[in-house]
């Protein structure tokens, strides 16, 4: 094994090398502080208002490619092998303007200007994937983006024009792919980077492997992948996360694949890395997937974060469990498989060793005969924490209900299953009467807390009404199938 003392990555156009790395130490500080980057902003720092984005690329199997993120909870440690791109990189040789500030200029998108920087870089980033994009697709990339002035109105107009100023084909980040793509080549070793400062300690595994042997040597450690939770502990409450381990790097754990009926999906894969995948294999999680956080978070969160930090809100627990997904866990010399319904055990517990790794969540694909769908219940429809999701998976034969499978987050202290209301649909008709008088039985499955986000009495009252809203949807589904010509 062979170590390394520093982290290397391209800031726009040039190279950084810095041993002077803390744990806790994030890109935002650093770009303003450090480099006076000051363009990205400083607002919520907690990867709400998207004022910080930048553009962060990284080889993968298919390349280089680009992702909008949020600085001020992206530890600086985790861009090792990176290349970070500010708004000052968008202007041109002679200073002008990037065809996406001209089109928020031309188009009145911004008056105060504090938020503008960051609009300008998730559009940036869907400009260069999408040159023409719809509505809907400016409304999902902005998601993460708030505008306290102008409102969003201008925005859209002004991303619709875009590709009036210029083309992609013209742009830094294509002109100079090639080149950028061989200097990140040139920085990628088999080494263990583990750097100290500030009495704080980081550590990037080489591999898979390495990262368990690293676990074992530092059981309890801090584990990051994309820092969307982790982040907030540090800008928000102040934490010693020492020592953090980074693994956001590892391509062992960011496969996904299909294997006979199930999609098995690597702990390290974002949840935009995800949606393809989920779109082809898992339709009716669609809509529901674009409802997690924002297109910042998205490319930073990822699948087995969600469920390792155990969160009783967490999005993605309540659909799995429906679907009868399992979780593969790692440690030296041994791996073991857990139903993820079996995976939380109380309020901040689960069913993991302080050295063990999640490291796959095992998922089987639905067969014809079960109905299927997820529900998110919060306060804003994007970007926004549950306060209520849901799962349901109801398998018929023969007009008659045989398997029910129905999963809950935000009622009780860990995601888990409402096995009286399930109970009580099992051998019944598929009917909306049965799915009604099912949800009766939810009292006696959990008994939900009030908080900032909704009250107990509201979040019984709304898990309740799902089981309606779910034959309505399944039963007007099934009618439109009818219908639909030959």
């Amino acid at each position: 094994m062979t170590y390394r003392s520093e982290i290397r990555f391209l800031l726009n156009d040039t190279l950084v090398s810095t041993r002077d790395v803390a744990a806790s130490d994030t890109l935002l500080d650093f770009l303003r502080l450090n480099r006076r980057l000051t363009g990205t902003k400083e607002g919520c720092a907690e990867g709400d208002c998207g004022a910080c984005t930048v553009l962060v690329g990284r080889l993968g199997p298919d390349g280089l490619s680009y992702a909008p993120v949020n600085a001020c909870i992206r530890f600086l440690a985790s861009l090792d092998g990176c290349h970070v791109v500010t708004v000052e990189y968008l202007a041109g040789p002679d200073g002008a303007l990037h065809p996406v500030q001209r089109a928020m200029v031309e188009h009145h998108a911004s008056q105060c200007g504090f938020c503008t920087p960051g609009f300008v870089m998730a559009l940036y980033a869907l400009w260069m994937a999408v040159p023409h994009p719809t509505e809907l697709q400016i409304a999902h990339a902005l998601q993460c983006n708030l505008c306290r002035c102008t409102g969003y109105a201008p925005i859209i107009r002004a991303a619709k024009a875009v590709s009036e100023y210029g083309t992609p084909s013209q742009d830094h980040l294509t002109r100079e792919r090639d080149a950028i793509t061989a200097q990140l080549q040139g920085l990628r070793d088999t080494a263990r980077v583990d750097l100290a400062a500030r009495g704080q300690r980081a550590i990037l595994p080489a591999t898979v492997d390495d990262l368990v042997q690293v676990l074992a040597e530092h059981p309890g450690a801090t584990v990051i992948a994309g820092a969307t939770d982790v982040g907030l502990w540090v800008t928000k409450f102040l934490r010693d996360i020492s020592p953090a381990v980074f693994i956001g790097h590892l391509v062992g754990l960011q496969r996904i694949t299909r294997d006979g009926d199930t999609l098995r999906i690597g702990a390290g894969v974002s949840y935009s890395a995800a949606e393809e995948a989920i779109a082809r294999h898992l339709p009716h999680l669609t809509e529901y997937w674009s409802r997690i956080a924002g297109w910042q978070v998205r490319s930073m969160g990822t699948v087995g974060g969600n469920i390792a930090n155990g969160s009783p809100i967490g999005d993605l627990p309540p659909p799995l469990i429906a679907l009868g997904a399992h979780v593969v866990l790692k440690r030296a010399g041994q791996s073991r498989e857990v139903p993820l319904e079996a995976f939380f055990l109380d309020y901040g517990k689960q069913d993991r060793a302080p050295d063990e790794l999640l490291t796959e969540i095992v998922v089987p694909l639905p067969d014809a005969g079960t109905f299927h769908a997820a529900y998110k219940i919060s306060k804003r429809r994007d970007e926004d924490i549950s306060a209520l999701a849901a799962g349901f998976a109801l398998r018929v034969e023969a007009g008659v209900i045989v398997e029910a499978r129905i999963a809950f987050g935000g009622m009780a202290g860990g995601p888990a299953r409402a096995r009286h209301a399930e109970a009580a649909l099992t051998g019944q008709p598929w009917s909306e009467d049965s799915l009604i008088r099912a949800s009766s039985e939810l009292p006696r499955d959990f008994s939900p807390q009030s908080d900032m986000r909704a009250s107990a009495d509201y979040r019984m009252r709304a898990g309740q009404n799902l089981f309606r809203r779910f034959w309505l949807e399944q039963d007007a589904g099934a009618r439109d199938a009818q219908l639909a010509p030959a």
